[in-house]
């Protein structure tokens, strides 16, 4: 338990970044779960627009700091080798 002022406002600050990073970070395995999706079915085209989508939520994840910045470009790098695999995709 915190005992000042100030630890006890910290603690709150904590919590609601703790809240914002779990929901982005959820919505970065939500997007690349989409991607991985779309390249089993082999559909090039629904891979490249996931793909799309992801760089953004990626990238904005990274920007915010909730995923280390070479993390997120392993993560898209990857995403975009697999999907450039698909012959739909060139």
């Amino acid at each position: 338990m915190a005992n000042t002022a100030s630890a006890t406002k910290r603690n709150r600050q904590a919590q609601k970044r703790r809240a914002r990073n779990v929901q982005v970070r959820t919505g970065v395995k939500t997007v690349v779960k989409r991607v991985r999706e779309a390249i089993e079915k082999g559909d090039g085209a629904a891979a490249k627009a996931a793909l799309k989508a992801a760089e953004k939520t990626i990238g904005k994840a990274s920007s915010k700091g909730v995923v280390h910045k070479n993390a997120a470009s392993r993560k898209i790098g990857r995403l975009a080798a697999a999907v450039a695999k698909l012959p739909a995709a060139k």
